[in-house]
């Protein structure tokens, strides 16, 4: 009951001091009730368990490299080079990459076994770091007057139980939904951000392809964070023909990605399965005829 009673007190106090905050990206007035320093507050205290929480880094450091390096790529060209951004790979089978505020991107196993190249990987990464910029997470908290006081309570409480906050929280972060106008501007940013850095958008028709195609083997994760793939490749294609047509080569890292990122996952799944093999059964005694005889 006192934890009820303070989650409301919280949430009044939220109304009352409700206000409007500028997108960096769009440069639009947006209900917002957290100050901007409190995006990296929030993400560096839910980074480290909520990354418990994904299954850990994928162990292989050279592979962490590669994905970091992509998305600090995208990082040096976004409206806020700034913020420090962290990029890691998790092993969480789950298909599925999601920000959380402050700079920290998440990428599934799940997700990067289905990529095909580096140009994939950054539009991806490159989304992400929309969302992060126009702070669409803290945007959403605030569209959600009972999940802000949650999250507020958890984040200024310091209590004990951290871990199972994260959990609470990660799963409130995937509860979330942007809107449409989220999603399309951090597609478009993410456009602007992939040829800032080199590489071809067109990678980003075919990372929604790809999505869409495996939604039809079985439902996947990614719809839980994200709107439908089918309608934004059409507003993305239409982009690409307007804005970004006749830019000559740009890169998309088939083989880079074959050799820094799917070779590995390949590499490690076979070490993961040897692990598990079970030593042949030993005959049981009781159950072996008596040798007769010299």
């Amino acid at each position: 009951m006192p934890n009820r009673v303070i989650l409301l007190a919280l949430a009044g106090a939220l109304a009352l001091s409700a206000g409007c905050a500028v997108n960096p990206v769009t440069g639009d007035e947006e209900l917002m009730f957290f100050p901007p320093e409190d995006d990296v507050k929030l993400g560096r205290q839910y980074a480290g368990p909520i990354e418990k929480e994904l299954g850990g880094r994928i162990a292989d450091e050279n592979l962490q490299r590669y994905v970091n390096d992509v998305g600090q790529k995208m990082a040096r060209v976004c409206h806020q080079p700034d913020i420090s951004y962290h990029f890691t790979a998790v092993e969480d089978k789950m298909i599925n990459a999601f920000a959380l505020p402050g700079g920290y991107v998440f990428i599934t196993r799940g997700l990067l076994k289905e990529m095909k190249t580096e140009g994939q990987l950054a539009s991806v990464l490159a989304h992400e770091v929309g969302h992060v910029v126009a702070r669409d997470t803290m945007a959403a908290l605030s569209r959600q007057l009972s999940m802000a006081a949650l999250v507020v309570g958890a984040h200024v409480s310091g209590a004990p139980g951290r871990v199972t906050r994260a959990a609470d929280f990660m799963t409130a972060m995937l509860s979330l939904q942007y809107s449409r106008d989220d999603e399309r501007e951090a597609d478009m940013t993410g456009l602007s951000y992939m040829t800032g850095a080199g590489y071809d958008t067109n990678s980003m028709v075919e990372m929604m392809q790809a999505i869409d195609e495996l939604q039809t083997v079985r439902p996947i994760e990614f719809f839980s964070t994200h709107p439908n793939p089918e309608s934004r490749i059409t507003y993305i294609k239409e982009k690409i023909a307007t804005r970004y047509c006749g830019l000559g080569t740009l890169k998309r890292g088939q083989q880079e990605y074959e050799e820094a990122v799917l070779s590995k996952l390949k590499r490690h799944r076979n070490v993961n399965a040897a692990t598990l093999d079970l030593p042949e059964a030993v005959p049981d005694p009781a159950g072996t005829p008596e040798k007769t005889g010299p």
